[in-house]
């Protein structure tokens, strides 16, 4: 069974896609932009990601590949994504074992 493929911009991807993305391009996206002509035939750059069900070619320039780094908090001022990334979501919070 083939994938469905999606074209779609970064802003209008689900939070839960986009912490998915971060996670597979820690060091930002720029390096990692695809292009391909979009049925308008028109050349288009896009950053490709995969899930189970989905191959998603998520549209943006250099450019705004290097924005979306900058603003992001979730990246340190080198372009990488911070270690302590997703520790807020959805973490576990440990309860000490009393000591007896």
């Amino acid at each position: 069974m083939d994938k469905k493929r999606i074209a779609k911009d970064y802003d209008a991807l689900p939070d839960e896609i986009i912490n998915q993305v971060k996670l597979a391009y820690p060091e930002g996206f720029s390096d990692n932009l695809v292009s391909y002509v979009n049925k308008d035939g028109k050349k288009v750059s896009a950053l490709p990601f995969e899930t189970d069900e989905i191959y998603y070619l998520i549209r943006m320039t250099i450019q705004e590949a290097e924005q979306i780094i900058e603003d992001d908090d979730d990246y340190d001022d080198d372009g990488n994504l911070r270690d302590d990334f997703g520790d807020d979501e959805g973490a576990s919070t440990e309860v000490p074992e009393d000591e007896d």
